[in-house]
């Protein structure tokens, strides 16, 4: 290398890596926008060892198929770290390579670079016939972007061959080295197709190297592959805990609800928006895209980075109105805006967060932004007007007189919670158990099930309200806080220990979502209740042979937003004498009933339904009974197969009634 190419590469290799450094430090100042969030606090060392496993050891990528070339592909860059750290220091100081290791060492890490190189070169082919044979809608398999990046990629081992190979081939580079593959297959090529010219073959080579590899570096900052720099961050500051709230507000006189810009974000939520690496797990497992929908949680993501990239600067220099990309606007196509029918599409199931390798939380943003839409500018679904009027009203959302709450438990002698009766639990109706016909049958099987066991259990009968569930889903935090400040000083002035939750999302919303409010009681779901007698012997189950075939659908805010999944499975198996049969898609990956998130109170087009197509995965498996243990999923699950015209061959079932009926007949 002469010195006059050693002057420009250290010129050019100054002038990228200012450029690059200023690019991450407009990164650092954009993501800094967002507000305030404390979530580092007391947990380093566990968090060095999550993003050790995660981020290194890639323990998401081998729980999908392509995944695994991304294994290979992430630890193969890895080790070629070291070659191009070699290769730049080498463009500097001539002299100076990773011989000074010595021969053994240098030997084995040419070996390593060689065959690594080559499986860069094969994973990349995989990307590209994945893209343009397979073509999987989930991701944007016609980006410009990803081609780009792919071709440097290899672009970057070819030159690292055609460096090597020529070297080897004009005896330039000296033993001990091993690289079988350019030794015995690059070397000849080159040597055929440039006889007379290998020093000049080698030397374009090597520049070629080196402006791709300065040029990738520069481009990453603003390409999909931003997350190469952002994920493992991303990862280090995830939520240990399942995602299953979303912050609380703060109501005063003068303030801005919701986002509606995106520096009301937290910083977390930037650094997501930043982090996403577009493999479109999300959007594979969304029921509301599956179906037809216009939300793409993907895409969700990435017009949150455009709206980030195209507007922080001028939030910075404190301009927040003028000339700004709307982060929510009227339709789906303008890149940088969410469309308002996405953000009402979503059924907070939650997939999209459980099935996303670098820990993005989408929910809590679409519920952010609708917040925004109802709670400042009252701009939200015709048909949840009367649903926010009969919760804030008459505090349930059928919009029933709340004395008539109580009449589901006629003639069954639970004690009603006053001043001076103690119980040891509260059984939690909800609005569904108390006021829906079907539910109220399942309200009696549970806690006629509870009596048989022996379980100390009242109810708050017209003390009972709304959990709020469906107004906190739905943007409207004004409502929800209203209903939950109400049920927590009931639980408080009854001295309320022990809850336990006929409904998954009271018992999701009472067990994480109270506890802003100061809630300290023991919330238990009634399948958890169930699991323990069971397994106690407080009650003996008769084997229920009359049911037949059963598959099981697991709740989304009972398995994904609390990690529910074996207590249900367990008492089936306990009546069944077998094991359940189960969905194609179940326990994390399980596909939503649809009614989550408030969409059990608004309209849905009636072609592409999402209860309709969870129940046609249920009928695939020829099943007598459809077991659920959610009121909501009984009501779409009865609606799907009314409109599969299915009802006379399938019922469906809640896990509460098939034990009463396994219990009456024993």
């Amino acid at each position: 290398m002469s010195h006059i190419e050693t002057v420009a590469f250290s010129i050019i290799l100054t002038i990228a890596i200012f450029s690059f450094l200023l690019s991450v430090v407009r990164l650092i100042r954009l993501i800094k926008l967002g507000q305030k969030e404390e979530r580092l606090t007391k947990t380093i060392a566990k968090r060095l060892i999550n993003t050790i496993g995660y981020a290194f050891g890639q323990k998401c990528a081998w729980t999908e198929p392509f995944g695994i070339n991304h294994f290979f592909l992430f630890w193969s860059f890895m080790f070629l770290l070291l070659a191009n750290g070699e290769f730049v220091i080498n463009g500097l100081f001539p002299d100076v390579s990773l011989r000074i290791l010595g021969p053994s060492v240098y030997t084995f890490l040419t070996g390593v670079f060689d065959i690594v190189s080559v499986i860069v070169l094969v994973c990349v082919g995989i990307a590209v016939f994945r893209r343009l044979v397979i073509k999987p809608e989930y991701i944007d398999y016609k980006s410009k972007d990803a081609f780009v990046i792919l071709g440097m990629v290899a672009g970057l081992m070819v030159a690292f061959f055609g460096t090597h190979g020529a070297e080897i081939a004009i005896g330039k580079m000296a033993h001990p080295y091993f690289m079988p593959i350019t030794e015995n297959i690059v070397a000849p090529i080159l040597s055929d197709i440039f006889p007379n010219s290998l020093h000049i073959a080698e030397r374009i080579f090597w520049w070629i190297h080196a402006i791709i590899f300065l040029v990738f570096l520069n481009y990453l900052p603003y390409s999909k592959h931003l997350h190469i720099l952002s994920s493992i961050p991303n990862i280090f500051c995830r939520s240990f805990e399942l995602v299953s709230t979303v912050p609380r507000e703060e109501f005063k006189l003068g303030k801005s609800f919701g986002v509606s810009t995106v520096d009301q974000f937290t910083w977390k939520d930037l650094l997501d928006f930043t982090s996403c690496t577009e493999c479109g797990r999300c959007t594979a497992n969304c029921p509301a895209y599956l179906t037809k929908k216009p939300l793409n949680p993907r895409v969700v993501i990435h017009n949150g980075k455009v709206n980030l990239f195209e507007n922080g600067e001028k939030i910075m220099h404190g301009n927040r109105t003028n000339g700004l990309l709307p982060l929510i606007g009227p339709d789906e196509h303008t890149p940088g805006t969410i469309g308002v029918e996405s953000l009402w599409a979503c059924t907070t199931c939650g997939a999209c967060m459980g099935n996303c390798p670098v820990f993005i939380e989408h929910v809590p943003k679409i519920i952010k932004m609708r917040r925004h839409l109802v709670q400042n500018l009252a701009d939200f679904p015709h048909e949840l007007i009367p649903l926010f009027e009969a919760m804030e009203q008459r505090f349930n959302p059928w919009g029933m007189a709340p004395s008539e709450r109580v009449k589901w438990a006629k003639g069954l002698e639970i004690p009603v919670i006053t001043e001076g009766v103690e119980v040891e639990h509260i059984l939690f109706v909800g609005c569904a158990g108390a006021f829906d016909s079907r539910s109220k049958k399942v309200a009696v099987s549970v806690a006629n099930t509870l009596k048989a066991a022996g379980i100390n259990f009242g109810i708050l009968g017209i003390e009972e309200k709304c959990c709020g569930d469906s107004a906190r889903r739905l943007g409207n935090e004004y409502l929800f806080e209203k209903l939950a400040i109400q049920n927590i000083e009931t639980f408080k002035k009854f001295k309320t220990k022990k809850i336990i939750c006929y409904c998954p999302h009271c018992y999701s919303t009472i067990k994480n979502d109270y506890r802003q409010y100061g809630l300290e009681a023991e919330v238990v779901h009634y399948t958890e209740i169930l699991w323990e007698i069971v397994n106690k012997g407080m009650i003996k189950l008769l084997k229920n042979d009359g049911l037949g075939e059963v598959v099981f659908h697991d709740s989304c805010y009972l398995g994904r937003y609390n990690g529910i999944y074996e207590p249900p499975r367990s008492v089936l198996y306990n009546v069944l004498g077998r094991k359940i049969t189960e969905m194609d898609r179940n326990y994390g990956k399980s596909f939503c009933c649809g009614a989550g998130g408030g969409r059990m109170w608004m309209e849905e087009n009636p072609e592409s339904r999402v209860n309709i197509a969870r129940t046609r995965e249920a009928l695939k498996k020829n099943p007598d009974v459809i077991a659920v243990s959610c009121p909501y999923c009984l009501t779409m699950f009865e609606d799907g197969i009314k409109d599969l015209k299915a009802s006379e061959k399938v019922r469906v079932l809640d896990i509460a009634e098939i034990v009463w009926e396994s219990l009456k007949q024993s």
